[in-house]
C-alpha cells in the first residue's frame, strides 16, 4: 500500500561499488527521476555508465541534462518493460 503521496519506487543499483538505493517517487516522470539521480550523484559520485530500461520516465532530454555536469557519463538503454535486457 502506498505511503502518503509516494506511489513508486526507483531502484538505483551500483554494480561497481556494490550497493542499492531505493527512492520513493510521487510520479514516474523524467523530472522527478532526474532529481533523484542528481541527489544520488552528488552524494555518492556519478557512475561512468547509467543504464535504464528506456521507459518514458527516462526521457533522454531530461536525463541528458545530467551529462552537462558529468560529461564522461555514458547513457545506455535497454528495451522498455523487458527486464532480461537489463544487467541486474
Amino acid at each position: 500500500m502506498p505511503d502518503g503521496d509516494f506511489k513508486y519506487i526507483m531502484t538505483y543499483l551500483n554494480h561497481f561499488k556494490k550497493f542499492c538505493i531505493l527512492s520513493p517517487l510521487m510520479l514516474k516522470i523524467a523530472e522527478e527521476v532526474a532529481s533523484k539521480l542528481l541527489e544520488i550523484f552528488l552524494t555518492f559520485g556519478a557512475p561512468s555508465i547509467l543504464q535504464s530500461d528506456n521507459g518514458r520516465e527516462f526521457s533522454y532530454v531530461i536525463i541528458a541534462e545530467l551529462k552537462t555536469c558529468w560529461p564522461e557519463l555514458k547513457l545506455v538503454t535497454g528495451r522498455p518493460r523487458h527486464p532480461q535486457s537489463q544487467s541486474a
